[in-house]
């Protein structure tokens, strides 16, 4: 089946507008996409940000007519705020297969293989997570994944209790018990997160050594985790704080990610009175924090 992909350029606050008119019109999906590569970071929880100017995409079925479309868009808006029509047909396709023919199998510290299903390496002395592009957010191609990876690929991980808060696709936590990881536990705000874990985990055969929860359902009590990972972002992490360290058990390893480089001392600060970071480990604009509890 093809789709008409009908496009246009706005600002900010009309933008909502424009995706709701174009859904009240027919749509069958709206998406939003920068128009002039504007960085958008750190968005409150459930929140959406959208940038100063913004284009916003609609796909329509074949028997939709675009032009008229944008005929009664234009009668509902201002015209000089939308500009730069595109109109385009779109013919389907498996797009998660297609996403997958730009995602190759990583390695990291020489240990550990992230590969998509198909393309599983086998190599001595290595581990291989299968992880295909999915629900949640984390397949190791982004610095702040792929930072939190090489460490744990680094790192005698064997018998210990690790926590992934903000687990996304769950890769760290899988990844940690494919290294000789005892337990896992896989904590993240978003219930797609939790099924796409669980989904990953059992590809990975380490649904049984991993315990995925939103924040409100996890505890753990009087046990606390040898290494906590928390890849995030720097605002909920200097936020968290508490919470975040007092998961460490005594001597246990915190790895934080999700942070940019200029945000850096900042969280160290936040954190210095409860277990001192290290200094910083960079790839590309982003960095990872590590530190031992005392």
């Amino acid at each position: 089946m093809a789709w008409h992909q009908i496009s246009v350029i706005t600002n900010e606050d009309t933008a909502p507008k424009v995706a709701d008119y174009f859904s009240d019109l027919g749509a069958v999906s709206v998406t939003y996409m920068d128009a002039e590569d504007e960085p958008v970071y750190e968005p409150a929880i459930g929140e959406t940000k959208i940038w100063t100017n913004t284009r916003v995409i609609a796909l329509y079925e074949l028997t939709a007519d675009p032009a008229q479309i944008r005929s009664q868009t234009l009668k509902h808006f201002q015209q000089d705020s939308l500009k730069y029509w595109e109109f385009e047909v779109i013919e389907d396709q498996a797009w998660e297969r297609a996403w997958m023919e730009h995602y190759r199998p990583m390695k990291f510290a020489d240990k550990l293989w992230v590969c998509p299903t198909g393309q599983e390496q086998q190599e001595d002395n290595t581990v291989c997570l299968i992880l295909d592009p999915g629900l949640a957010f984390g397949t190791g191609t982004h610095p702040t994944t792929a930072l939190c990876l090489e460490w744990l690929a680094s790192h005698d991980l064997k018998g210990k209790t690790v926590v992934d808060y903000g687990c996304g696709s769950g890769i760290l936590a899988i990844a940690a018990l494919l290294l000789g990881a005892e337990r896992a536990y896989a904590v993240d705000i978003d219930p797609q997160a939790i099924t796409a874990t669980e989904s990953n985990a059992a590809k990975n055969n380490v649904q049984d050594k991993i315990v995925c929860c939103l924040p409100e359902q996890f505890s753990l009590a009087d046990t606390k985790a040898d290494v906590v990972l928390a890849n995030i972002l720097a605002k909920p992490l200097i936020e968290m704080v508490g919470l975040i360290t007092d998961l460490v058990v005594s001597k246990g390893q915190l790895v934080l990610s999700g942070i940019l480089a200029e945000q850096a001392d900042s969280v160290i600060d936040a954190y210095h009175s409860f277990l001192p970071l290290n200094k910083p480990v960079q790839q590309e604009d982003w960095v990872r924090l590590t530190g031992i509890k005392q």
